[in-house]
């Protein structure tokens, strides 16, 4: 076996150990496609590498030429399909379709020219050069990107660029041999299988690691995520919070945080069931979450407390964003909660003062929470002497 044919065959079983380690990606990221792809491209590049390497028991060179140029830029169009998928991107079919028109407009015209041209070498590798511009085009067009994938983006750039490197490498190494058979015994086929792989390893390799980034980060955004109300936890609020307002300080900007507790949400529970105190928390999750305001955190503490978080916000301006929630919720309709019982919460809001940790703003805030339960509920109050008289009182409802 040649050294070129032995490359070959490494790559292969390379080839098909990448294939599995995307399906066992795949398996664990049902949400997506894009490890399906990836896979599939792999699998099929098994198939060029087995044809490379077998390509001397073909009776014609133009057979084996056309067998193995079809299906490495079928594995190319695919593994492009998949990084649309994983960037959420439109898969760019007019230019992949143009690529593979002109391919075979290439195909048809290099076969008058010799097979050791420099020309047809050049003609020959253009389809596998556009096609990796498309694949580096697509990551670059993501909205977002992390490291790993502008390396990737990176990597399918100097890759693409490899390819018209190879017909000098031809030219300079002696050729590719005098017909499709004798490719594997020249010096050419040693260097640009060699040089192949290091690419397609890198790429591989990037590509597999920025899958798996995927993975760790989706699960560590669920183990941080509420899963009946759809806000975070309180690990994720706080170490959320804790980040934004270490921002913040460094910006010389104020931020303020609101404590919410439902009013006497057992009641609710025992008397209209589980189902109905379900439905009160999704309603109330749903209202702080979305309400129109600057971009804010909102997190379940557990039970029937919550947590927000308003970035750049004074005090006034998240007694307002609190006042809002409160009337909202008490104008709400929750279904399997009888009219005359009243869904209705109670707000603590502080802002932060200079110096002060996540847990002492939240303590002050809570000490407010304390204040407007025992005052009657169904109220706001603001940490701090001078605003606790300002609040907005109503009458105790059906549960107070």
């Amino acid at each position: 076996m040649s050294s070129a044919g032995f490359i070959l065959a490494i790559n292969t079983f390379v080839a098909a150990a990448f294939a599995l380690a995307f399906l066992v990606v795949a398996y664990f990221d049902r949400a997506r496609s894009a490890a399906y792809w990836f896979a599939l491209t792999y699998a099929s590049g098994m198939l060029y590498l087995t044809l490379e390497f077998v390509i001397a028991a073909f009776p014609s060179g133009q057979l084996a030429q056309v067998l193995v140029f079809a299906s490495f830029l079928g594995s190319l169009v695919i593994f492009n399909i998949g990084l649309a998928n994983k960037y959420s991107v439109e898969i760019p079919w007019r230019r992949i379709t143009a690529v593979i028109i002109a391919s075979l407009a290439i195909g048809y015209a290099i076969q008058i020219l010799p097979r050791t041209s420099v020309s047809r070498s050049f003609l020959y590798q253009m389809p596998y050069f556009a096609m990796q511009m498309i694949g580096a085009g697509i990551v670059f067009a993501a909205k977002k990107r992390k490291m790993l994938d502008s390396l990737l983006g990176g990597l399918l750039i100097a890759s693409a660029l490899q390819f018209l490197t190879k017909p000098l490498l031809a030219e300079l190494l002696g050729g590719n041999g005098a017909v499709a058979r004798e490719y594997h015994t020249t010096v050419y086929a040693l260097a640009s299988q060699s040089l192949g792989t290091i690419f397609a390893l890198s790429i591989a390799l990037v590509t597999l690691m920025a899958m798996v980034s995927d993975l760790l980060s989706e699960a560590a955004r669920e183990s941080e995520r509420d899963a009946l109300s759809g806000l975070l936890n309180r690990r994720g609020f706080e170490r959320r919070a804790e980040a934004v307002l270490h921002d913040l300080q460094r910006k010389h900007q104020t931020c303020s945080v609101v404590l919410c507790d439902l009013d006497n949400f057992k009641l609710i529970n025992d008397t209209c069931g589980h189902a109905a105190g379900d439905r009160t928390i999704k309603a109330f999750a749903k209202i702080i979450s979305e309400a129109d305001t600057v971009k804010h955190l909102s997190g379940r503490m557990g039970g029937d407390e919550f947590a927000v978080a308003l970035p750049g916000a004074g005090l006034f301006t998240a007694r307002l964003f609190a006042e809002g929630a409160r009337t909202a919720l008490s104008e709400q309709v929750i279904a399997g909660v009888p009219g005359h019982i009243r869904c209705t919460a109670s707000f603590g809001v502080a802002e932060f003062e200079h110096g002060e940790t996540v847990e002492e703003l939240m303590g002050r805030a809570d000490a407010a929470l304390y204040e407007a339960k025992r005052r009657g509920r169904n109220q706001v109050r603001a940490a701090g002497p001078h605003l606790l008289d300002s609040s907005v009182e109503e009458p105790r409802s059906a549960l107070g």
